[in-house]
């Protein structure tokens, strides 16, 4: 009879940008070395974001813990290894400076991960708006069109900002979607 195997999450440290190689060299490896019991899941915690450059409304991935993975795993010198052993992976984290064994997750944690991984799944949610009070914009399209100004206000919820304008030598505040402006700078 085998002894069934308890499996917590673990955080992986790797290089930035680097997350998904690093995932996908341990998931031919788990298979190759036959470690599918021992790790269960690689999970890179990403969130669809929505955002807007240059006008234009653009989706894509964000990884919100970047150069981090979590691993469910078993932890045992062989997965140890494996982890050591990946390109451009560093290590398990480990709480402490005299740590030798890393600290798994907290249940709340992972939880909470694991809910923001899930909730930003398909619909994006976070939208980047690339301007704060206090930039300089130009006006690319709708009445406005051409006229320089100062961001006064950002209305993230709405995808609108309020922009003081002069017209006929006066300043004015106009409401304008984030689409309709670019940075004057």
């Amino acid at each position: 009879m085998s002894k069934e195997l308890t499996h917590d999450w673990y955080v992986v440290r790797c290089f930035s940008s680097h997350e998904k190689k690093v995932k996908e060299f341990l998931e031919r490896e788990i298979e190759d070395q036959g470690l599918e019991d021992k790790i269960k899941e690689i999970l890179i915690p990403t969130e669809t974001v929505v955002e807007i450059r240059s006008g234009k409304k653009r989706t894509r991935e964000k990884n919100f813990f970047p150069g981090y993975i979590l691993l469910n795993t078993h932890y045992d010198e062989e997965v140890n290894n494996l982890i050591q052993s990946a390109p451009s992976c560093l290590g398990f984290l480990k709480v402490g400076k005299n740590e030798t064994v890393p600290t798994p997750l907290k249940d709340h944690e992972v939880k909470r991960i694991i809910g923001r991984v899930k909730d930003g799944g398909d619909e994006p949610r976070n939208i980047e708006i690339p301007y704060s009070e206090g930039d300089l914009v130009k006006v690319i399209s709708g009445p406005f069109k051409d006229f320089d100004g100062t961001v006064q206000e950002v209305n993230p919820e709405k995808l609108k900002l309020r922009v003081m304008v002069s017209i006929f030598g006066r300043k004015t505040p106009v409401e304008v979607d984030v689409s309709q402006v670019e940075s004057a700078t």
